[in-house]
Parts: structure tokens; C-alpha cells; sequence
């Protein structure tokens, strides 16, 4: 099948004060929440004068793609369009459908599946298609990659650093801590998110010859009465210090490709605070971002929908995913 132009899909982030509001006002769309809880949420934001790192670091990612598209002779336009702040998914078809875009290829800035993390992406798409009209491109989605080697061997270089970064005495002992966002656990049983998530944990480790790591989660939140995925990241530093006294831990954020406000705040402030109480060593590992490696494989990821004769990559054993998802899969639960 052929394709005449590549769409980088985020979900976007504020890059000024006066964004953070509505910008929150778009993540929470059809939720009822109070002017005071949306005042909290917008605090983390204003400590780095509400700008979220993640549009500057799609830009660069995109900066690369271009790069990598141009030396190999790939001659497709690259677009970018946000779920909750500009570039506006719907703003985007329509300058694509104004370039004469008739069918595009989504690369989703997520490596699992999820409803927030794939379905919702998707339904995002066709919105903002509708939106625009007959005139809107086709978009097909690139497959998951959260088991393609271009992923799993750039992230085991980051993690290898990031262990570098703990005394040498110490960096045995030391706990790899894989962290990925929560889920309510009623949406994360009609996925495979749990299920990818540790096979990439267990596949990063393998390349480092790793035993002493656990998959954790992050960011929480939900109302307090709904049950999510655990074990939650604070509160295992807690139990494991005071159970084993753990010393240093390295915490990979492999459910986030890019800096953003859940790495910047929620790890590199609130939980590098409780480590310091805990008296926890911490390092955190640099996200893939514009690893070469990780940019290649998005021109391999486009390569293969061009050409049904290219190696579709993945390690371990479960396969490569899908082009397309099942019509049942991730559901809000």
C-alpha cells in the first residue's frame, strides 16, 4: 500500500502559563471537575512556568525523523498533531488535506496498549477527520513497538548509563525499577498493557543480563475508591527500604518516550523527595527520545507497510503487533 505523508501523533502539553488552564481543560473533557482540583492539577505545571518539556522534545523527535527520511530517500512530508493542545490533531488533517494528503501513516508517541495509549488515539484521528470533512487524508496507525529491538537495545544503553551513575561497590545490589503509568485495573483487563509493559522490562534486562528489577507504576489518578495497577512506585520504595534496605535504585521510564510532567515532576521532584527521606540513592535513566536507533526504527516501522517483504522486527516471544487492532481491543473498561 502507498502512503504520501507521515503524521507524528502526541498527546501535547502547554508551553506557557497562560496555556496550562485550557490545555487541562482539554485533557479532562467530559469529566466533572471542580475550579479548586483543576487549580492542583495545574500546580506542577506553573513550577517550570507552565511549560510541559514534551513539545519540544516532539519537535526534536520530528527534526530526527526528517533526517533519517531524508538519507534514506524517503521522500514523505512529516506532520504533527496533539490530543490536548496545538498542533490540534483536527488542525492538522486539514493542512493535510489541503497539501493533497490522500492516505498517511500515525506514528502514536506510546509504546503499549491501552484505551489512552492506542484506542483513544485512534478515535482522536477519526474525529478530527470528520471534523474536516471528504476532504481529510486516511490515516493508518503504525503497530506497537514495545517489543521491536529499536526500541528494547536504545533503552538498555540508557538504562547501562543510568547504572554507571551508582557506585561501583553498590551497583549490583542496585534495583532496576521499569515505570509505566497506572491503570484502573478494570481498563487494564481488557488490554495487554500489564502484559507488554513486563515483556519489555524483561527484554531490556535480558539485554543487560539484569535479574534484580521490577515493574512498577506511576501517577495515579483516579478516584480513591477505584482499584489500579500496582505495585505503585512510592509506595514499593517504602515497603522494599524498609523490608530489605534497599540502597540505590534506577528508575527507566519505559512508558514514556519523551520528557514530560509525569518524568519531570512526579519522578525527578516528588519521588526523588521520597527517596531522599527513605535515604534511597536515586538515578533516573534518560527516556529513548532521539535515539538514532529509536528513529531508525521508526523508518523501518514505515519501511514494512510499504513493502510486505520487509523483516517485521520483534524480540522475544510473542511477535510483532498488528497493523490493524482488533475491533475489540482496549475499551475504556
Amino acid at each position: 500500500m502507498q502512503y504520501d505523508a507521515f503524521l507524528l501523533v502526541s498527546f501535547g502539553g502547554p508551553e506557557r502559563s497562560e496555556d496550562v488552564v485550557p490545555f487541562l481543560q482539554n485533557v479532562l473533557r467530559g469529566r466533572e471537575v471542580p475550579p479548586e482540583r483543576l487549580v492542583q492539577f495545574a500546580e506542577p505545571y506553573e513550577l517550570f512556568g507552565g511549560e510541559s518539556p514534551l513539545n519540544a522534545q516532539n519537535r526534536a523527535l520530528i527534526a530526527s525523523v526528517v533526517e533519517e527520511f531524508t538519507s534514506a530517500s524517503l521522500p514523505l512530508p512529516v506532520y504533527w498533531g496533539n490530543r490536548n493542545w496545538h498542533p490540534m490533531l483536527a488542525d492538522t488533517i486539514r493542512e493535510m488535506a489541503e497539501d493533497g494528503v490522500n492516505r498517511a501513516l500515525a506514528f502514536v508517541t506510546s509504546p503499549f496498549a491501552s484505551y489512552s495509549g492506542c484506542r483513544q488515539y485512534i478515535e482522536n484521528i477519526e474525529s478530527a477527520r470528520q471534523e474536516v470533512g471528504p476532504s481529510a487524508p486516511k490515516v493508518d496507525k503504525l503497530r506497537l513497538f514495545y517489543n521491536h529491538p529499536g526500541f528494547v537495545e536504545p533503552m538498555a544503553e540508557r538504562v547501562s548509563k543510568a547504572l554507571e551513575q551508582v557506585p561501583a561497590d553498590r551497583r549490583q545490589g542496585a534495583r532496576i525499577l521499569y515505570s509505566v503509568h497506572s491503570l484502573p485495573v478494570s481498563m487494564a483487563q481488557k488490554c495487554e498493557y500489564e502484559a507488554q509493559a513486563k515483556e519489555t522490562a524483561r527484554l531490556i534486562s535480558g539485554v543487560l543480563g539484569q535479574r534484580n528489577w521490577q515493574l512498577v507504576y506511576q501517577s495515579r489518578s483516579g478516584r480513591p475508591s477505584e482499584e489500579w495497577l500496582t505495585p505503585d512506585l512510592g509506595d514499593y520504595l517504602v515497603e522494599t527500604k524498609k523490608k530489605e534496605n534497599i540502597e540505590d535504585v534506577v528508575i527507566v521510564p519505559i512508558g514514556f518516550i519523551s520528557e514530560n510532567m509525569e518524568i519531570v515532576y512526579d519522578l525527578d521532584i516528588q519521588i526523588r523527595d521520597l527517596c531522599e527521606v527513605l535515604g534511597v540513592n536515586m538515578v533516573r535513566s534518560q527516556v529513548v527520545g532521539c535515539h538514532k536507533r529509536f528513529v531508525k526504527m521508526i523508518h523501518e516501522l514505515v519501511e514494512e507497510r510499504f513493502d510486505s517483504l520487509v523483516p517485521r522486527l520483534a524480540l522475544g516471544d510473542r511477535g510483532p503487533s498488528p497493523d490493524q487492532c482488533p475491533a475489540d481491543c482496549c475499551p475504556r473498561g
